[in-house]
Formats: C-alpha cells, structure tokens, sequence
C-alpha cells in the first residue's frame, strides 16, 4: 500500500469532512478489475500461535490455485518460511494448555497430539480416518478429553491408553424387556426355557460384577431408548457428567427444493437438493437429557420452569391469522397455528467449534451453562443446573420483541468457576456483563457502541474485546478487567479485524486490513504499544494504483433515524462532481457493515466504483437500517417490513447526493447483491421514477422462497404473518416497473434460487413489461467463482448505466 493512501486514511479517520480524496492515476479496464484476484496479493488467513508462542503460523492461498499453503514467520525477527508438506506434517495447530501450564494438545490433520511443555516432546495420541476435535484437559489435568463427532474420548497421559468417556445407545435397555402372560406362561411350563433364562442372567451380572472392578475395561454402554436423536454431547472436564442434546427421532425436515446443472463433466443435466423453504417445517425443538456417567443414570432437563417459556409472544399476530383462515373454512390450517403450551427451544451452538458452543462447562466441572433460544426467535435464556435436583436454573433472559440476534452470543465462566459472564444487546447494544449464579447482573462495559470477540487472559484479569468505540466503522482490540473498571483501546488500527492472545497472554496476534489492503499480520504488547508488522503480501501490480480512497460521511435521515453512515467516491476536486451522473451500492446480507477501514468482500465492487468515477459517475455505499453495527434499533428497524426503512435511507442518500454535491438526480442508477439486489429491485418497484436504472444481482424477490433461519427471524412464518411477506416481496410490486431492470443470477446458487428470480421475470412478462432483462450464469452459485462470470455481470451493468444511466434527460 502506498504511503500516500495510508496518510490519506489517517485523515479520513481524524476528520471525515475534511478528507481529500487520492488523485486517480492510470486508466483502469474491466478485464483487470474483474480479474482473478490473485493479481492484487493473498490475505493472512487461520493465524495460530506455536505451541511455544515464539511463531505464528498462517495461511495463503497459492496463486492458480484453491491450495491453501501453510507459513510460519518467527515472531522477533519477522522472517516467514512457507512450509513443505514435511515440515507441515511436524508444525503444531492451535493449541490448547491445562491449568498448570504443564502439557498443550492441538489438532494436525484430524488427530489429536500431545506436547509436554517441559521436555517439548510431542505424542501423537490419534491416528485414525476420523477426524477428531475439541481437544481439552480435565479439570484435574491427568488426562486428555476430545471428540470424535458426537463421541468423547479420554486419553490417559501417565499410562498412554484412550478409552471412550462413555457408550450412549439410543434403544431400550435389554435388562428392562417388558414381559407378558404368554411369557410368564412359557417360563412357569417349561423348565428348559428357566433354565436358559438363569445362565443368560448369571452370565450378565458376572461380566457386569467384572466390569465394575476393572477400571481397564471400557465402560458399559448406558442405555436411553429409542425415541430421540442425537443432536450434540458435551462431556464435564471432570469426567462425571454428559450433557445431551437430542431432538424427536426421524424428524421430517420438509421438501427441499432442487437446483439444476446443467454444465457437467458427465454431459447429463443432474438435480441438487437445496435447503427447505420458510414456514414449510419448522426446526425441531430440542431437548436436553443430562447423564450421571458415574451412577449410569440419564435426567431430563425440562424447559419449563424458564420464564417466559409459556408465553406466546406472537398472540395477536397467531389470533389474526387463526381467524382469516377459519372464516375461509380452512379449519385444519388453522388448527395447526395453535400456539404450543411450552415454547419450542433450540441450543445454540457455534458450528465452527465442532459442536457445543451452547454449552459451557466450568473449568473444574462443578458448574454448567447452557444458551438455549426459543423457535420463534424472541427469547434466548442462559440456564445454569442445578445437579442435585436435575433442573436448569435460569440466570439470563434476553427477549426481544423483533428477533434475538445471531451475534453477540459468546458466554462463559470466569475462574472463579461460579461467575458468569456473557454478551447481551439489552441496552440497545451488545455490551459484556457478568452474574454470580445468585447474584444480580453486572456491566462490564456501557455505551452506544458494541463490543463482541470476548476473551479471557489466563489470569482471569483481563477481557480483550473487539469494539468500534471511537466510531462506528472504527474497530480495535480493547480490554477491561475482569472485576470492573475502564474500558481500554489496545490497538490503534481502526481496521482490527481479529486477534490472539499468545500462550503466555504478553503478546497478541492482530489482524488488520485497510480498504485496499489486505489481511496482514502483527503483534505487539497485549496491553498495548507499537506493533510489529510480519506480513505484507500485497501484490505490486495493485498497490501501484492511485485508488480512491472512500470518504466516510454521514447523512441525514428524514425520517426520523439519526444519520445514515456511508462511503462516498468522487473526483479529487469536490467541485468536479457537479452535474455528474451517481450510482448507489446497495450491500448484501442485510446485517453486515460494509462501511468501515477495513478491506472489504465487496473488493471487486470498490475497484468498479473506482472505475465509475473514472468514467464521470460519484457513488455512495450506504449502512441502510438493518446494517450491522449500529445497535439493535437499527438492526431490527426491517422487522415485518423489509425493504421500507432501507428504502427510505438510499432515498436520503439519493438526496444528499444532489444537496452535497450537486448531482444530477435524474440521473442515478441503483445496483446490489443478493440483499442488495432484493433492495434494487424494491426500490425500483416501490419507487418508480426516482433511480434511472437498477442491476438485481442474485436477488430475493420473494421471502417466501428463501430460507427459514435467516426470513422467520424477521418476518415470522409466512403463515403465521402473511402480511409481512406481502409488503417485504418485490413481486408484490411488479405492476409498478418503469425503469429498465437487469436482473443477474447463478443458475445453481443454492443459497437465493435462481427459481426467485424466474418467478419474477414470468411476472413481468404476463405483465407486459418493457425493459427488463435476465442474465443466467449455469456454472455460478450464490458467490461467483469465474472470472469470464464477474467480467460479463459487471460489464452488462456498466452498459446499462451508460445506456440508461448517463446520458443526460431532457430537462436536465
């Protein structure tokens, strides 16, 4: 990255009016920007601490290729080496320590490995076609417990041997087979059949007896009938307990939709199941079942007892329904709506942790938590048990009349083993709070900004946090003590991506990023101080550029929302964008923050608005509401009306534009992806007249096709709340095209189904609409992959802006 573009960012971040933009130098063409990336460098990927915390390792991708190589750069001197398949089979993965410091495990290539910090020596425990995860140690760090999906082993460090913490069965236990009078009349006449009988339970209760004194054997299984599946297990440091998470047996998860490949190595067209559709079989209520594995006893964890469990927070909405659908004579739909007694729950879990990221035991196993959140998305509880009386212990409830956020939902202990701590969006944004199992709540941090990514020193002392304190687009690492008191910036980068603590919790690991440069890698002191840059893979061909570096302003809201943060490209003299003509970028996902310092997903995008401007257009990228970190008012602004408060916030921007920089404002073109693209199309159909043209890109154009973890939050189920579907769907609004519409979709996207996006054009056609278009890509998903893909959305978009965009209107 140029010296002059990171100076310029520094201003920007200083005083965003005052920013003076980097003047464009040297032409640039579609073919480059819709490139394959590998032109620009390769971002820091998966950095992990060596076990000795005197290297890090970290991956790029190789040119040409998928590969993923792996480095390893010494922390002190900065030199990196790229790793040869040899010296990957002998470097360590991300690693976990016991209390004392004594031994690390971590994970290489699905199997778990030992090291003894004292000698070095490493011992591989594992080596099986399974992938083993999750390795920790016991509370009492004699041993090594790990996972190998939904089953738990624990290997013995002194004596070297690994057994299973338990064997679970999902049937009836042989010893409880229910007799009968046919039965009990063949016994009671046929002393053959006693006598089978007699050695059959001798034999039993001697393997049994043998068993129990033999602590070499491995355990009996504990049987748990048949009526449920297994969903997750989570094992107690201790060793004492299993904590279970199963849903009803053979749940029938509803049609799945297909996709069609039409381009494939055999020539023949083949079909791909897709993900079930909105409202069409909800998730499977989970339920937990905690097992004794010392007295081989298993205890149902009943839901009841939570407060709120038996509310129905949708009562209104439910009673309308029930009612239109009873006065159409539709009795069994109706039925079906009833509201249960006792709410559905789900666990929420962290995929990328294997499993169990709802459940957190204490260090030493004495104490459990467990995250659960109620199917309708309004409530989400953190429960403690209570092992004496088998029952959950409510210690948190976040309810939210809108829907509980996916973020924000890290908990956990701290090291006195019977305090928790947890993130929580209850003042209107995610903040860090502890709680004493009987104590009251407590705020570790407080104020319109979020903060998320906690984690604990070792010590207990410290939480290292991300947040956006400064401003909204502005991350850093901070940290607070564990027991209260100031919230402190560690990290000057306004571009922290992620960080690390290293083994010994002196150093951290940071990622940052800029816009136009990508992931690297530093470290500095974890409580703060000048950090030492170790990575630069930015590719010259890139960094020669005189990029734009965006301006970040802030626009007013008519209607009532404070400002709208967004990033502004331009001419290099304000003055120039006079009379120009403007595109508006509309971001994807809905909840996401594409306005920030950071590199952005939308890369390829920022390079077109750099070229945008070159040809004489000024583009804004705006945080509509619904945009992630802004707190949750703006997040669930959308609830039950997708695409309204969106479309008032890029009107705003529309107008901003031609107040702030005198813009012509017939003369604004509209595009996005995937949200974004379902946002053209709104504001296209909802707002005929006020956008020249619009570019769909994978686009939703009805909720009621797309699926139901990300559409139920926001909109309920579409039986439940038709009305919200209605007024949220573009092709309600079809008979309002007027302006031309390129509509841009993979063919096999799983994600947004191409199906959305033909229903739509099919509605245009009975409509006798004029000026729509429809771009198909068969070899594309949701996130294109081809270039030849990129070069030819991008190029069509930019014909249509030309054609529809640029040109001056009469009148103008």
């Amino acid at each position: 990255m140029r010296r002059s573009i990171v100076a310029g960012l520094a201003a920007l971040v200083a005083m965003p009016a005052a920013f003076a933009q980097s003047a464009l130098g040297g032409a640039l063409d579609m073919e480059t920007i819709m490139a394959n990336p590998d032109w620009i460098g390769a971002a820091v990927e998966q950095p992990y601490w060596s076990v000795d915390g005197r290297s890090l390792y970290y991956a790029l991708k190789r040119d040409g290729s998928k590969v993923r190589d792996l480095y390893r750069v010494d922390v002190a001197s900065g030199q990196s080496t790229l790793l040869d398949p040899a010296a990957q089979a002998q470097a360590d993965g991300p690693a976990v320590f016991d209390q004392a410091h004594r031994h690390a495990a971590y994970v290489r290539h699905g199997d778990i490995f030992l090291v003894d910090l004292t000698s070095g020596r490493h011992v591989q425990v594992t080596r099986t076609p399974e992938l083993e995860s999750s390795p920790r140690f016991s509370s009492d760090g004699r041993s090594l417990q790990f996972r190998q999906a939904n089953l738990w082993f624990v290997y013995d460090i002194a004596g070297g041997v690994v057994a299973p913490a338990a064997q679970l069965k999902f049937a009836d236990d042989p010893k409880d087979n229910k007799t009968n009078d046919l039965t009990d009349d063949q016994l009671r006449l046929f002393k053959a059949l006693r006598q089978l009988k007699s050695d059959k339970d001798g034999l039993r209760d001697n393997d049994e007896a043998l068993a129990a004194a033999d602590p070499s054997r491995a355990p009996e299984p504990i049987y748990l009938g048949d009526k449920a599946d297994l969903v997750d297990t989570e094992l107690s440091p201790d060793g004492r307990w299993m904590l279970l998470v199963t849903q009803p047996k053979d749940v029938d998860e509803g049609k799945k939709p297909q996709v069609t490949h039409y381009v494939t190595d055999s020539g023949y067209a083949t079909q791909q199941d897709t993900r079930v559709l909105v409202g069409r079989n909800d998730p499977a209520p989970q339920s937990l079942e905690l097992v004794d594995l010392v007295g081989r006893k298993s205890y149902p964890l009943s839901t009841d007892a939570l407060p709120g469990i038996k509310d129905d927070p949708l009562k209104a909405l439910r009673a309308k329904a029930i009612a239109a659908l009873e006065k159409d004579g539709k009795k069994d739909r109706a039925k079906a709506l009833k509201a249960p007694e006792v709410r559905g729950v789900r666990i929420i879990a962290d995929a990328d942790d294997g499993g169990g990221g709802g459940i957190v035991w204490s260090d030493d196993g004495h104490n459990l938590a467990i995250q659960l959140r109620a199917i309708d998305n309004k409530d989400r509880w953190i429960a403690s048990v209570d092992f004496g009386k088998h029952a959950l212990i409510n210690q948190h409830r976040l309810h939210d009349d809108a829907w509980i956020n996916w973020n924000f939902n890290d908990f956990g202990w701290l090291k006195d083993q019977r305090t928790l701590w947890y993130l929580s969006e209850e003042s209107g944004y995610s903040q860090l709070y502890t709680k004493t199992l009987d104590g009251k709540a407590r705020a570790l941090t407080q104020g319109r900004f979020e903060v998320s990514h906690p984690q604990l020193s070792d010590d207990g002392q410290w939480f290292y946090l991300r947040s956006n304190k400064t401003a909204p687009y502005s991350y850093d690492v901070y940290r607070v003590p564990a027991g209260g008191g100031e919230l402190t910036r560690v990290t000057q980068y306004q571009g922290m991506d992620d960080f690390l603590l290293s083994p010994d919790n002196k150093q951290l690991a940071v990622v940052h990023s800029a816009p136009y440069v990508l992931a690297q890698l530093a470290v500095q002191d974890a409580a703060g101080g000048t950090p030492h840059e170790l990575t630069n893979t930015m590719k010259p061909a890139f960094t020669a550029h005189a990029w734009i570096a965006p301006q970040i302003v802030e626009v007013p809201s008519s209607h009532g929302a404070g400002n709208i943060w967004a990033k502004y490209y331009g001419p290099a003299n304000p003055e120039d964008a006079k009379g120009r003509p403007a595109v508006i970028f509309v971001h994807g996902a809905g909840y996401l923050q594409n306005v920030n310092v950071s590199w952005s997903n939308y890369f390829r995008e920022q390079m077109f608005h750099n070229l945008l401007v070159q040809q004489g257009y000024v583009v804004l990228d705006m945080d509509y509401r619904a945009s992630e970190g802004y707190g949750r008012a703006w997040r669930t602004a959308i609830y039950r009306q997708m695409g309204h408060p969106e479309l008032e916030d890029l009107l705003d921007g529309k107008a901003w534009l031609v107040r702030q920089h005198g813009i012509d404002g017939k003369r604004v073109g509209i595009y996005g992806g995937s949200y974004g693209g379902f946002m053209t199309e709104i504001a296209l159909l909802r707002a005929p007249g006020e956008f020249a043209a619009g570019a769909a890109l994978r686009p939703v154009s009805d909720w009621r096709l797309y699926n139901h973890e990300y559409t139920s939050n926001i909109l309920n189920d579409p039986q439940l709340d038709p009305e919200s579907y209605r007024i949220s769907s573009p092709i309600e609004y079809a008979d309002n095209l007027r302006d031309p519409l390129l509509i841009q979709h993979g063919i096999i996207d799983d994600n947004v189904l191409a199906e959305d996006s033909i229903r739509l054009y099919q509605r245009f056609v009975e409509l006798h609409k004029r000026n729509f278009w429809i771009s198909l890509y068969p070899m594309e998903r949701h996130g294109f992959v081809h270039p030849d893909s990129w070069y030819d959305e991008y190029r069509r978009i930019d014909e249509l802006f030309e054609t529809y965009v640029k040109p001056v209107k009469p009148g103008a």
